[in-house]
């Protein structure tokens, strides 16, 4: 009798695992994500007291993207005594988006596009020197190379 029962539930069971079985078309369901993509390039070489011209390209799926959501620019000095809060970027046309600000002193800077289109959100960040770099600066840009190798040897 007890066998009887273990074949009846095995049976069972394979037969409800067998109507789980997925569709072949089931991905075909699922939304496909297009993320935008974003080349920025900022002029150099820069100096104390210039404007720099930061543009970004947008694309989506291959193409130019000509009127997202929004794209802004934080820009701020290595060491936080300058920051540029979510500086709205122009429209250029043809997938191109700039800002241009002045810059006052030397040193290391980082620039961060805030982008959206179509509920996809990207946020690269960029370094970029201002003549030249303080002591300061070049033990920071040096510390941070140390912490990458040091990571990418542990991954091999």
């Amino acid at each position: 009798m007890k066998n009887n029962l273990f074949v009846l539930l095995i049976c069972l069971t394979g037969l409800l695992l067998s109507a789980c079985s997925l569709k072949e078309d089931a991905a075909k369901l699922y939304k496909k994500e297009t993320p935008l993509e974003a080349d920025m390039e900022i002029s150099s070489p820069l100096k104390a007291d210039e404007t720099a011209i930061i543009k970004v390209t947008l694309t989506q799926n291959g193409e130019k993207v000509e009127n997202v959501d929004y794209v802004h620019f934080d820009i701020w000095k290595q060491d936080s005594s300058i920051k540029i809060s979510m500086e709205e970027a122009k429209n250029e046309g043809n997938g191109i988006y700039s800002v241009s600000q002045k810059i006052d002193s030397e040193g290391l800077y980082f620039v961060k596009l805030h982008a959206s289109n179509n509920n996809s959100i990207i946020m690269p960040q960029q370094q970029f020197v201002v003549g030249e770099l303080s002591e300061s600066e070049l033990e920071y840009l040096q510390r941070d190379v140390k912490e990458q190798e040091e990571v990418h040897d542990n991954h091999h």
